[in-house]
């Protein structure tokens, strides 16, 4: 079977019951990142901003947008919460430059609302969007985004139209349908940022997963090889359908598209999604809590300490991608450098802060003044968001700690534990921890009993 097929026939046919416990568990954790980016954001201007567009283009009553409960069409509503779980910052993050759950909660959300299903069949649906966007993905991230796209919406389009297609309960057919059409509609680009401007993300993708869904549910015609074809998507969006890359994260340059459904329902990529628990790009969080653990494990502290150096994968240097590279390496405030020394100066990095100090907030000068001495260290095929941190103590010590670009995976209780500092600043997080703990016992309306704890309201 072709790609899609395959992709159609796996979606179609997975059960609440075939899901191991890891997956059902991440399924329960990736949710509640996603709320919780919603929870923090509810009063931010791109969430106004979203709100008022949503008002005057997409007044309805088939979905409702979170934290504010205010009802719009399922377009209009998913575009919303999409921009709100972006403004939020907390995202779940796969191989660097994709963030499943802003683009496949909210048109999950819709198609729940609209349908009234219970908890297993969204865990479900969650479980299976992830999949099938990250085997997509996995591989080609780095050679799409050297063509101008962005894989965070490009490939987005993709896990938000399965996670609707299997909420609404269609038929592989259907769903191959579905993915023809996403095929049609993927759509991020580059060049508006890089051009002082703002580029449309995962907020776009979701519009497009519904329509993408409702064309494959009203039976247009779809085809076979809609990804490996010839013409499909990746020999538009990566340059070939022979799977040469022109990047890639471990440095091969080639790679076997009949090895992106390998295994496909036995072995799980999903469980390889990171939680972005600080509101930073994903190639600083692993510096924060690992130089923060070399620190506390050897005793040191501020005082002692003359520099610190990190290796990291040369890609967390060259974002958003080698062929146009927007960072700089100065140890500016946000920076890489800037993050390494929050973590040795104070332990860790506030959980609801942003990537700088807000209104009223400044940094502890031990941090301006340590970033100055942190070298980042640029190599080939080193772990993606594992930095080996090296720290040069005064009195002569050199101590290193090897990151393994897992430390921001978790179960969900340890991820409720994580983020529970949430609370301080929304009132119904408890509410929304309990709710996803126990959504696999929600018989029915899961949709609306999650949009309704982000309220505060009862499901």
């Amino acid at each position: 079977m072709s790609l899609s097929r395959q992709f159609a026939a796996f979606v179609h046919g997975l059960r609440y019951e075939d899901l191991p416990p890891s997956v059902i568990d991440r399924a329960k954790g990736v949710i509640l990142q996603a709320l919780c980016s919603a929870l923090l954001a509810k009063d931010m201007p791109a969430t106004r901003e979203a709100l008022t567009l949503a008002r005057e283009e997409d007044p309805g009553s088939a979905a409702t947008a979170l934290c504010s409960g205010e009802r719009f069409t399922k377009a209009g509503a998913a575009y919303v919460n999409a921009e709100m779980m972006f403004a939020g910052g907390k995202w779940d993050t796969f191989r660097m430059l994709t963030h499943p759950g802003v683009a496949i909660m909210p048109p999950a959300l819709a198609a729940a609302e609209a349908t009234g299903c219970d908890g297993k069949t969204f865990i479900t649906a969650i479980a299976a969007a992830y999949e099938v966007l990250e085997r997509m993905a996995s591989e080609f991230i780095p050679t799409l985004m050297s063509r101008g796209f962005h894989s965070g919406p490009v490939f987005g389009i993709f896990g938000g139209a399965v996670a609707a297609a299997k909420i609404h309960g269609l038929s592989a057919e259907q769903i191959n349908g579905t993915i023809a059409q996403c095929v049609n509609l993927a759509a991020g680009n580059l060049e508006g940022a890089r051009a002082g401007g703002a580029s449309l993300r995962e907020g776009g993708a979701v519009r497009n997963a519904l329509l993408a869904c409702a064309l494959g549910r009203f039976g247009k015609p779809s085809g076979d090889t809609t990804l490996e074809g010839e013409a499909g998507f990746y020999h538009a969006y990566v340059g070939n359908n022979l799977g040469l890359l022109r990047y890639s994260f471990t440095g091969d340059n080639r790679v076997d598209l009949s090895a992106i459904t390998k295994d496909l329902g036995k072995e799980w990529m999903f469980l390889e999604t990171l939680y972005r628990v600080y509101s930073t790009a994903g190639y600083n969080i692993a510096h924060v809590d690992v130089t923060a653990a070399l620190c506390r494990e050897h005793g040191i502290g501020y005082a002692d300490i003359d520099r610190i150096e990190a290796v990291v994968n040369w890609f967390e240097t060259e974002y958003p991608s080698p062929a146009f590279p927007s960072r700089g390496g100065d140890a500016v405030v946000g920076s890489t450098q800037y993050f390494s020394a929050y973590g040795a100066v104070t332990g860790g990095y506030p959980l609801v802060r942003g990537a700088g100090p807000g209104p009223g907030e400044s940094d502890p000068p031990e941090v301006l003044d340590l970033m100055k001495r942190v070298k980042i260290i640029p190599m080939v095929r080193r772990t993606l968001f594992g930095p080996r941190v090296t720290v040069f103590a005064r009195d002569g010590r050199v101590v290193t700690k090897e990151g393994t670009g897992r430390e921001f995976i978790w179960d969900f209780e340890a991820h409720a534990k994580r983020m529970a500092p949430i609370a301080a600043v929304a009132p119904t997080y408890d509410g929304v921890v309990a709710l996803c703990r126990g959504l696999d016992g929600v018989t029915e309306k899961a949709g609306p009993a999650l949009v309704a704890a982000t309220v505060g309201a009862p499901g």
